[in-house]
């Protein structure tokens, strides 16, 4: 695809706005560009490969990869395969790779959280159902592989070792903690396999298939891993933190579902006050109670632990790509450990 064909595919499937986003207004503007170009290009790529002539299979798979999102997974690919040659083609497939292997799982997490909504749209298994849901992740998986097959041996292993990871850490989190096992350490294994793995194999791909030595191969995988968690603790926070005007998602969803994040168990492990254990033993369904929820836990301890512990993987992330050539690049992953923190302020 040329230039100009990229840069029309990226106006026409509102690739995000990198300047206005994940900490990058300040990046280098030839880097942002090839970036830019990039999206584009795995645009074009998720929409040819997840078509289908049966009609509900083409209308459901296409039913996330239009709603858009951050795409900070190929964002990352494409950002890890700048310190070398760039946005070569192996680079463009494997960031569709990680973008529909993370589709794949929301259509499954949707309905094993019985979720009616998804980045604004009614989720696939509201619109259709459950069966359509999750047959519609596994064909998106699929596809995933197929791409990763003509990616090679090794590609295709590290995938794989992901998925594991995937549904290890969906277990982990369904199944809870064992008896003994420290509440906050179990958690936060669940969401660097949860969320970290896939990132950390997006940075993986990215410097592999840019030619990358060994070297900054695993210093990428390694900031993936971290960045992946500390957004997903940064997350949790703002959850809790933050006005609806202000974050623009409603607060409280993960007391709503019964989800005990890091905030939460941080406060618990501080000997909250009996009503505030009392409210974070299960899902809470009135509004009443989220909101008095909500304020027993913004005025715990447990928000600034979190908080701590947000920057001290931040400063984490900072390390693992210290090694690597300063370049526009390297500032500017430096600048997402920046941001991941300021968002949650």
């Amino acid at each position: 695809m040329t230039a100009n064909n990229s840069a029309a595919a990226a106006a026409e499937y509102a690739v995000p706005d990198l300047r206005a986003s994940l900490g990058l207004a300040g990046a280098d503007p030839a880097l942002l560009d090839t970036v830019v170009d990039g999206l584009g290009r795995v645009e074009t790529l998720l929409r040819e490969v997840v078509h289908s002539d049966v009609s509900v299979v083409h209308d459901a798979a296409l039913h996330l990869v239009n709603a858009g999102g951050k795409r900070f997974r190929p964002l990352f690919t494409l950002l890890a395969a700048q310190f070398n040659d760039g946005n070569t083609d192996d680079v463009i497939v494997s960031a569709a790779v990680v973008e529909l292997v993370h589709l794949a799982t929301l259509y499954h997490d949707d309905v094993m959280d019985e979720a009616t909504m998804r980045r604004g749209e009614a989720s696939v298994n509201a619109r259709w159902d459950n069966s359509v849901a999750i047959l519609t992740g596994d064909f998106l998986f699929a596809h995933a592989s197929r791409l990763c097959a003509d990616l090679g041996t090794d590609a295709a292993r590290m995938i794989a070792e992901t998925f594991g990871q995937l549904v290890t850490g969906q277990m982990r989190e369904t199944v809870g903690p064992s008896d003994g096992e420290d509440r906050v350490d179990h958690y936060l294994t669940v969401i660097a396999q949860k969320t970290g793995s896939l990132i950390a194999t997006a940075g993986r791909y990215g410097g592999m298939f840019s030619g990358a030595p060994r070297g900054q191969i695993d210093a990428l995988y390694a900031y993936g891993e971290i960045i992946g968690t500390a957004f997903q603790i940064s997350d949790d926070i703002i959850d809790i933190a933050s006005p609806a005007d202000e974050s623009g998602k409603t607060p409280g969803t993960d007391l709503r579902e019964g989800v005990k994040t890091l905030p939460m168990l941080y406060a618990l492990a501080e000997n909250a006050d009996a009503r505030l254990s009392q409210l974070l033993s299960g899902p809470i369904t009135d509004d009443d109670e989220v909101h008095e929820a909500l304020h027993l836990l913004r005025s715990s301890p447990g928000l600034d632990r979190a908080m701590a512990t947000l920057g001290e993987y931040a400063e984490r992330a900072r390390a693992a790509v210290s090694d690597l050539p300063t370049c526009a690049a390297r500032d500017a992953l430096e600048s997402l450990a920046d941001y991941v923190v300021a968002r949650s302020r």
